[in-house]
């Protein structure tokens, strides 16, 4: 039926029956497939019909099944339409597989699909979104070569990425470039460049450019303010940014819970809870509804002073407003325990967020370590990962992992052994951190033949030393006042071949 409409021209009711399908749950997108391109031989049908069919399900992001019908019309030597295309490839960038646009953009050029500057500007979407600026450049050089211009979107997308990577000279190089392209700069231009020098701190600039903007008629909106009141927390000059806040009232223009966290963490960050609290009223006041980011600031202002009373109630309020506790406010709640001793508190919350499903760093196993060290209950660590096991949680080495790293820097190599043994008994191998950390602690205390062993150990099970663990343990170690037992270790992991050349080579050179 799709067919014989497309054939006679009735477009609109062809494309109003293949908007269908993708709602049909029995229909896969292989079944789909094999009718329309078998019901008919007119190629220049199957490639409407079929284009239409990555349009419906693009718009009803079923990525994978539009991703399916592009690659079954390749294969089939159909040339997909551009405007099919470009809803394929905004897919693809807002579920975020920046790959897949790339391998997708090939080949369509590859089928014969004229590019035009609407996927370009995806393209460049993409890149800005991966943080790619050689891409991005490659992109606009291609443009240029196919006589391709630039519009708003193009500048002000290139704008944000030079902008995100701190190119703040480059970002204001495009800005001209618009200009003289006569294209004004809008809203979100400026806004983009008054982000990047705020981050940064140069406020000079970003206020410059907040004067510009007003002399060409930009009118700044709620994120300029936001943004400047931020950057001037950021340089702790909060008295600018109240000051901001109470202009951008008296133009009408409302605080939203983003500009108020700004001021509360500046406020926390000063140890002026009070004032902060009193900015928490008058988001109350004014109706503006605290968010995970204003509550975990104010948990975490209260766990760095030990007023875990105060912490826990914030706490509560923010689970009965039906806010989700985040890793940032189980992280904010251990540390707190660990600060006051509140040990098994502090275990609790580990166990808590375990079971919300967010990963402890190793940051927040070292607070647990230190904690029951600290009050020699060391056996309460020891038990841990079998509680863990009770609760039905699984217990991988990124846990044995961090246990036996604190343990090695505490010197306690005892539980690190311990630990270590354990891990082993339950089948799991140890990887090139618990080795290295192991045969180092063996190192410091003399041991030498033990550290040998292990080091013998990593090189028969292939473990080696990357960049990251190499950078990883000298910022751990390197501050021990032991540089020198250090720089031994290294040259003894060395002549066993467990550093790559090149790791090496910079080491050698004194770039690492």
């Amino acid at each position: 039926m799709v067919h014989i409409l497309t054939k006679h021209k009735h477009f609109k009711t062809a494309h109003h029956l293949l908007d269908k399908i993708p709602n049909k749950d029995f229909l896969s997108s292989n079944s789909v497939l094999k009718v329309l391109v078998s019901t008919h031989s007119d190629v220049d049908v199957n490639s409407h019909v079929l284009s239409w069919l990555v349009i419906s399900y693009g718009k009803l992001r079923m990525t994978q099944d539009a991703l399916q019908v592009f690659e079954s019309m390749r294969v089939h030597g159909l040339k997909p339409h551009l405007h099919a295309c470009t809803v394929l490839l905004n897919c693809l960038v807002k579920d975020k597989l920046i790959d897949s646009v790339w391998k997708i953009y090939k080949k369509m050029v590859k089928l014969g699909v004229v590019v035009n500057l609407h996927v370009y500007n995806v393209l460049l979407h993409a890149c800005c979104m991966a943080g790619d600026v050689e891409k991005a450049e490659m992109v606009l050089s291609e443009m240029e070569l196919k006589n391709v211009f630039p519009d708003l979107i193009t500048f002000n997308t290139i704008i944000v990425l030079y902008c995100k990577k701190g190119m703040h000279y480059e970002a204001l190089c495009v800005q001209d470039r618009m200009e003289r392209a006569g294209i004004s700069p809008d809203i979100r231009t400026y806004n983009s460049l008054i982000y990047g020098f705020c981050r940064q701190g140069r406020m000079r600039e970003a206020l410059r450019l907040f004067k510009e903007m007003k002399g060409v008629s930009v009118s700044p909106n709620h994120v300029t303010y936001t943004t400047l009141i931020d950057g001037y927390c950021r340089v702790n000059e909060l008295g600018e940014a109240l000051r901001l806040r109470d202009i951008m009232e008296a133009k009408g223009i409302y605080p939203g819970v983003v500009t108020y966290n700004s001021i509360i963490r500046k406020l926390c960050e000063d140890g002026k809870i009070r004032e902060a609290n009193w900015i928490l009223n008058e988001m109350n006041e004014k109706k503006v509804e605290p968010d995970n980011v204003t509550c975990n600031t104010l948990i975490n202002a209260y766990c760095k002073i030990g007023d875990m009373g105060s912490a826990m109630k914030v706490k509560n309020k923010m689970m009965e407003a039906g806010l989700k506790l985040d890793q940032f406010t189980f992280k904010a709640l251990i540390h707190g325990f660990f600060k006051v001793n509140e040990m098994d508190s502090a275990k609790d919350y580990l166990f808590n967020m375990l079971d919300a499903g967010f990963c402890p760093s190793y940051c927040t196993y070292s607070w647990l370590v230190d904690g029951y060290c600290n009050l020699g209950k060391e056996e309460e660590v020891m038990k841990f990962p079998d509680e863990l096991l009770k609760r039905g949680l699984i217990v991988d080495v990124s846990v044995y992992r961090a246990l036996i790293r604190r343990f090695c820097k505490r010197e306690r190599l005892d539980c690190a052994e311990r630990i270590f043994g354990v891990m082993q008994g339950k089948g799991i191998c140890g990887d090139s951190v618990i080795y290295a950390n192991l045969a180092y602690g063996y190192w410091k205390m003399g041991k030498v033949n033990a550290a040998s062993n292990l080091l013998n150990e990593m090189y028969e099970k292939r473990l080696m030393i990357t960049l990251k663990i190499y950078r990883s343990f000298t910022a751990s170690y390197g501050g021990d006042n032991n540089n020198s037992i250090l720089g031994l270790f290294w040259n003894h992991v060395v002549q066993r071949g467990l550093i790559s050349k090149s790791i090496l080579k910079d080491i050698n050179k004194g770039e690492i």
